[in-house]
């Protein structure tokens, strides 16, 4: 028997096709139906119109689109023999943006979706207002990321060599006001505990010392025997170097390097969204797949009761916003505002080149690909994380979500199963 459902609040809408046998999900096939077409609207643009247009690909993760976009132009102008120097100014300043634009996707993800989805599964709702949290939180980061990118979304201050602000200690010291700000939030409302004895936690059997609302996430998982279902490849990937992470590829309890020019797209029958492979096979993106490549102990404990299974991702993505809110801080403190905020002059520009600019977005690895022929863009290509998670998968084996939904007992267990990998259509349908 097939059924189809709509899922909607995924920064967009898809379609899952559901295959049922005796009431257990045997198949799915996910379609996304609308097509937005930013790559198409990019060509025949000036090289720097994709910092403006790139960051209104997604209304979530729009800064790391900006930041993809303008390391693409930088990797450009390199391999056109023009040299892209950062201070470690422009480069923490971009660290710092990344990490709070990341730190509210998760939040948001965690309070909108997760929590209440889950819940609503195990039908342990409370009346609770969660959205209230999200929204307090993720307002609260944000104005520390607008103090240096000027607007948030679609900020576009990023630009080749470096960033347009200038800070003054009065920035600094207002960003990390708003940090501490919101690591007493971590500590008062997410984790229930103090954000150093937190980050001691190293092996699942101390995990029960986490109180908040995770800890009310790790309770229900358990208590309803969800906490093993989602498994899939097991086979990890993260192809950007920053926010204190290193890239590779995790499969089993080996990480090695990768390299992007393996990396292979296709476009999926009756869908807008294209597939995605390193290699030919299927990995994993966003926070489980760089805490496992980067060897995170308290996941690589998780990981080793749970393997790639609900509790570790959602445990992996909530995990890394309270590392990038330490990280966040650290690099405030790092800045020298001595130093210029851009080091690339104008007149030093290429008419033709090819770059490839990665980030590590919130749902996992982001790729741009530009192409300019005689000083305006003849291609341009976006790889997002949900083209890695989402995909149909080949002849040889099912998609990373797929495999994951399958031998759910319910579409609402496999549907909770797809959006623990935090979905993002509008992303994905470019």
């Amino acid at each position: 028997m097939m059924i189809k459902k709509l899922i909607e609040k995924i920064e967009g809408e898809a379609e899952l096709d559901f295959t049922l046998q005796k009431g257990i999900v045997e198949d799915v096939r996910i379609r996304f139906g609308f097509y937005r077409g930013i790559e198409e609207i990019l060509v025949g643009k000036a090289p720097r119109d994709a910092l403006v247009i790139t960051p209104r690909v997604c209304g979530i993760c729009n800064h790391a689109h900006l930041l993809a976009a303008v390391s693409a132009l930088e990797n450009g102008y390199e391999n056109a023999g023009i040299a892209v120097a950062l201070s470690s100014k422009a480069r923490y300043i971009r660290e710092f943006t990344l990490a709070c634009e990341l730190i509210q996707n998760h939040m948001k993800w965690f309070y909108m979706t997760i929590l209440p989805q889950l819940e609503r599964l195990t039908q342990s709702e409370n009346g609770e207002n969660h959205a209230l949290k999200a929204s307090y939180l993720s307002g609260v980061i944000t104005k520390a990321l607008a103090i240096f990118a000027g607007q948030w979304p679609h900020s576009s201050y990023a630009v080749p060599g470096g960033v347009t602000c200038d800070p003054t200690y009065i920035d600094v010291m207002q960003a990390a006001t708003l940090v501490d700000e919101s690591i007493r939030f971590f500590e008062q409302v997410v984790i229930g505990m103090a954000l150093e004895e937190y980050m001691q936690i190293d092996a699942v059997g101390n995990l029960h010392e986490v109180k908040g609302d995770l800890g009310n996430v790790l309770y229900l998982l358990g208590t309803h025997g969800i906490a093993e279902y989602g498994k899939s490849h097991d086979r990890f990937i993260a192809f950007a170097e920053g926010l204190g992470m290193q890239s590779g590829k995790s499969i089993a309890t080996t990480v090695s390097k990768i390299d992007v020019r393996y990396v292979q797209e296709w476009v999926q029958e009756k869908s807008m969204a294209k597939a995605v492979s390193y290699k030919d096979r299927m990995y994993e993106t966003g926070p489980l797949a760089r805490a496992m490549v980067n060897k995170i102990p308290i996941i690589k404990s998780l990981h080793k009761r749970y393997k790639d299974a609900v509790l570790t991702r959602v445990f992996a993505r909530v995990h890394e916003g309270v590392m990038l809110l330490s990280y966040a801080k650290e690099v405030l403190q790092k800045l020298d505002l001595s130093e210029p905020s851009c080091t690339l002059e104008s007149r030093l520009l290429a008419d033709t080149f090819e770059g490839t600019g990665v980030v590590e977005a919130a749902r996992g690895s982001l790729i741009h690909k530009i192409k300019v022929e005689d000083k305006k863009i003849s291609h341009y290509d976006i790889i997002v994380p949900t083209q890695w998670n989402l995909s149909a998968g080949t002849d040889q084996e099912k998609g990373v979500a797929i495999k994951a939904m399958i031998g759910a007992k319910s579409m609402e267990e496999a549907s909770f199963l797809f959006r623990t990998f935090d979905v993002c259509s509008v992303c994905t349908t470019q």
